[in-house]
């Protein structure tokens, strides 16, 4: 059986030791094609989601490494494999504690990416300079136009964007260095640049007016990512090994492996099934593993600590990330450093992705799978209590709740409502919405939809959240408390009164009550009960 690799990037490597490696040559071949004699392109993709195997597998393409192609899609059309010049720059790993480490590891960066190449440096000149330099030698030398390959382009920009003045001295070298591609233009022969924003006002953008943007491009819409057929195609045997030991029958798993992983879109014109894919690394961590559960994968790798900063308190408990409507391509994008909106940086991080688009009515994102939702939903109550990147928190809570320690569970929620976000035009009108909305966000981070259910529908009846947990049932109701008739005694007198609990004792579980009453004032939890039922 091939390996499944979980971390490798290098495509030498996964195709000499029989790593599974999902074959996306086709893709590259079109746009080599396409562009006969030059082509510059970027693409835009969340972490881990192949951006650096791509590089690697076009490094080996235009190094002429015919061998390494054997029985891909491209050995089979009419490449006649010419071997380039190759200059790769990688900017995922240079530091930006301070402005004068960046200039000191970029400039060292480009210097050995240049020197492996094959070009001469002078350290005492810019990276820029350098650069320049080696595109006109290695150019005159070989008698063939450079490749130029430059993977995450963006990070140290991304990395400096909790410090705005940083981040723009960043931009701002980084942008002479870039423009050295306008001047050498005749010098290219091919050139890609991923990342995961697209800072258009990074001049690579704006001086070079013909490179080819595929971020949202139909040709890339599953050039990252597995799609269905791929998956089916590359990893049927592991899959069926993992359905074994979850239990499921083949389809069930499938059902439950789309449900946790599978979702993207990165197309406006290519929504369909089809072009769902899923994030590779998701898949290749949860089928190596081959444990009984479905878990988060991708969203442990890191926590993008820096989209929190762009996110105001008062705007995280009002969205619906399910649903976000009327969403222009401007505001997905990453323009303006000192103006990032918040759903640009959630959609270019991987947390929202395209569900519709309308050339009219814009685009529709929303979360894209289920261990996306978790994690985000995670981030987003773990920011607004205060508690950022706190897991154990989290689990505090939840835990609490499900072991029937109320008083510790409502302790914790007092923290969560402690400082409960709102417009000043509210004043005291803060409604029972927003309350309940950020008690979802809450549960829901930690339970599937399957086991939460929000202003659920019942015959004649709606409480306002339903937690199935696999040994109790958790019936919520909520009060903002204006009077003495709106205290949490109220809300279990209410469970009770419109028989809240009966269509749910068919799940032959024990089931609580519990009351919520919020001051309008403070906008805190004022009064907390639960019962058994």
């Amino acid at each position: 059986m091939a390996r499944i690799e979980t971390m490798s990037y290098d495509f030498p490597g996964m195709r000499k030791d029989g790593s599974i490696y999902v074959d996306k040559t086709q893709v590259m071949y079109d746009l080599i094609a396409s562009a006969p004699t030059v082509g510059f392109y970027f693409i835009s993709r969340p972490r881990r989601f192949g951006k650096s195997l791509m590089i690697s597998t076009l490094d080996s393409l235009f190094r002429g490494r015919k061998e390494l192609f054997e029985g891909l899609a491209i050995s089979k059309t009419d490449y006649d494999w010419p071997v380039h010049p190759v200059i790769r720059f990688d900017f995922s790993g240079i530091s930006t504690g301070s402005f004068e480490l960046f200039l000191k590891e970029f400039g060292d960066s480009v210097l050995e990416s240049l020197q492996n190449a094959g070009a001469t440096v002078d350290p005492a000149k810019t990276p820029g300079t350098n650069f320049g330099a080696a595109l006109r030698e290695l150019s005159q030398k070989t008698g063939r136009r450079v490749v130029v390959l430059v993977d995450e382009y963006d990070a140290p920009i991304g990395h400096a964007l909790d410090n705005l003045e940083l981040a723009q001295a960043i931009r701002k070298s980084m942008a002479d260095f870039y423009t050295v591609l306008k001047k050498n233009i005749d010098k290219i022969r091919f050139l890609m640049m991923t990342g995961v924003s697209k800072f258009s006002q990074v001049s690579i953008f704006s001086a070079l007016n013909n490179i080819e943007d595929l971020t949202l491009d139909a040709r890339a819409a599953t050039m990252l990512g597995y799609t269905e057929t791929e998956l089916e195609t590359y990893f049927h045997d592991e899959m069926v090994k993992h359905a074994q030991v979850m239990g499921l029958d083949y389809e069930a798993y499938r059902a439950q492996l789309r449900f946790w992983y599978n979702g993207y879109h990165f197309a406006r014109f290519r929504l369909g099934p089809e072009y769902a894919v899923y994030n590779p690394f998701a898949i290749a961590r949860t089928l190596a593993r081959q444990e009984p559960v479905f878990a988060p994968t991708w969203s442990t790798t890191g926590k993008p600590s820096m989209l929190m900063n762009y996110l105001s308190r008062e705007q995280l408990v009002k969205q619906d990330y399910e649903n976000l409507t009327g969403i222009t391509e401007d505001l997905m994008a990453a323009a303006d450093l000192s103006s990032i909106s918040a759903i640009g940086l959630l959609f270019q991080a991987g947390y929202l992705t395209i569900k519709a688009f309308h050339p009219m009515a814009g685009y529709t994102l929303g979360i894209p799978d289920e261990e996306i939702r978790r994690d985000l939903l995670t981030l987003v109550t773990q920011s607004i209590a205060k508690h950022p990147g706190s897991d154990p928190w989290m689990s505090e809570t939840i835990n609490a709740l499900v072991s029937r320690n109320f008083p510790s569970f409502f302790e914790h929620l007092s923290a969560l409502y402690a400082d409960l976000p709102y417009h000043a035009t509210e004043g005291s009108q803060v409604t029972e919405a927003a309350y309940l909305r950020l008690l979802y966000l809450l549960i829901r981070s930690r339970f599937d939809s399957t086991q939460v259910c929000f202003e659920r529908q019942q015959a004649g009846a709606r409480p306002d959240l339903v937690l199935v947990y696999f040994d109790a049932v958790f019936i919520f109701e909520l009060k903002v408390k204006r009077d003495s008739q709106s205290d949490a005694a109220a809300a279990l007198a209410q469970i009770r009164e419109r028989n809240y609990a009966e269509p749910l004792r068919a799940h032959n579980l024990p089931l609580y009550a519990i009351g919520l009453a919020f001051d309008p004032k403070t906008h805190r939890l004022a009064d907390s009960a639960a019962e058994a039922l």
